[in-house]
């Protein structure tokens, strides 16, 4: 039989009235540990979440690697590459990459019988996965995009759309400038949609492969690049590296540049601020750590010492001090779990509730997302869960060492 588990069970289970101090202090340990273990959860669970959604919604414009001229990825303008079969297979056959998709970008105003609006159409075709548009789709829909012929329709942003006060399935004008000559175009409005990433919901519309190619007057094989989506996002550097000595640097037919860079390289202000949150994250962990171990500490050294009676007769009984710090150490064990099982309940029951109701709001012209995001990460939660029963057990052994100074004959007349 273990002897301290024994002793700690039955003074834990135990409803004494006569325990008016330790009760309300084992009572607060216990808070201290729920409340800063919910705390944790909570953190890193919105955290997350938000760094996930921005960066989904950062790739879902750009992907996790954009091939293309070496110039193009350098400055503003576009300068055309050569994008046949032969190099879509090439970019499919590479190790990691999940899908290949072209894309051309072209410039032009949008005008309207009282506004006009300088904006991007992204070109795109039949190959590009639209899952990213259909999430943040709002009103409309998405119509089939060709790289063979125009089907002279555009999505257009909730951002554009208010600007110039458009409604799907309205015509609007688009005006190109190519070589000193104004080309005007006609468009149909085919859906509206919503991400909230300001930066790109201001000027990103979508058109045809097709059309944005020929209005950048392009040959039929060229486009301003590939969008590659990667099967591990957290090997996307790896997966890059394989491009920087397979395809960088070589040229096409037309006397063009391949090049390639990651989506953290073509938006790193983002990254770096996301990146940023994990200190957050951190200073949050330190400080509940360090709030549910001094509360432990407090907590215990009340319990030794409203217990100085029973250690001295313990004592008298020949239990060494190590068996009856073992016993306390047992004792805060049971109360570490009991605020583990409150403080999970707590801060998982608050996740799960803003996940499926959305009850707290956010500004999205601030934050980019109008609802707190939130992401379970159940490995993680135990890690935090065993982290924490550890770190406090830890902090635990040197009050511990109390024990020794109490004699038995004095503690034993000890009221």
């Amino acid at each position: 039989m273990n002897f301290p588990l024994f002793i700690a069970r039955r003074i834990y289970g135990r409803n004494d009235e006569k325990r008016k101090v330790s009760a309300p202090a084992v009572r607060i340990a216990t808070a201290g540990v729920a409340i800063g273990l919910a705390v944790m959860i909570i953190s890193v669970c919105v955290i997350l979440g938000f760094k996930h959604t921005i960066r989904d919604k950062v790739v879902g414009f750009g992907s996790h690697i954009q091939v293309a001229d070496f110039m193009t990825l350098q400055t503003s303008e576009q300068y055309p590459i050569q994008m046949g079969d032969s190099m879509l297979n090439e970019l499919k056959r590479t190790q990691g990459v999940k899908h290949v998709q072209r894309f051309a970008m072209t410039q032009g105003i949008l005008k309207t019988d009282n506004d006009f609006l300088g904006v991007a159409f992204k070109g795109i075709a039949e190959e590009y996965d639209t899952t990213f548009i259909h999430q943040n789709m709002i009103e409309g829909g998405i119509p089939k995009f060709s790289d063979k012929k125009s089907g002279n329709k555009i999505l257009i942003s909730k951002t554009i759309a208010d600007q110039l006060k458009l409604h799907t399935g309205e015509k609007v004008f688009a005006y190109f400038l190519s070589h000193n000559n104004v080309r005007p175009r006609r468009f149909t409005i085919a859906g509206i949609y919503q991400t909230n990433l300001s930066q790109y919901d201001k000027v990103t519309c979508f058109t045809d492969l097709y059309t944005a190619v020929r209005l950048n007057s392009w040959e039929e094989d060229q486009a301003s690049g590939a969008e590659i989506t990667v099967e591990d996002f957290d090997r996307v550097d790896e997966t890059e590296s394989i491009f920087i000595n397979k395809v960088n640097r070589t040229i096409d037919k037309y006397g063009e540049t391949y090049s390639s860079k990651t989506i953290k390289e073509l938006n790193p202000s983002i990254f770096q601020w996301l990146d940023m949150l994990d200190v957050n994250v951190w200073i949050i962990l330190a400080l509940m750590i360090a709030v549910a171990g001094v509360t432990m500490i407090s907590g215990l050294l009340i319990i030794i010492l409203e217990r100085t009676n029973m250690i001295g007769v313990l004592k008298a009984l020949g239990a060494n001090n190590t068996t009856i710090r073992h016993t306390f150490l047992w004792f805060a064990t049971f109360m570490i779990g009991r605020g583990l099982i409150y403080g999970n309940i707590l801060g998982v029951g608050i996740i799960a509730l803003q996940k499926y109701t959305g009850i707290f709001k956010l500004d999205p012209t601030i934050y980019y997302v109008s609802t707190v995001p939130v992401e379970f990460n159940f490995p993680l939660i135990l890690c935090l869960n065993i982290a924490t029963l550890i770190i406090c057990l830890i902090v635990l052994i040197v009050p511990s060492f109390l024990i020794s100074h109490i004699h038995p004959v004095k503690s034993i007349r000890y009221e």
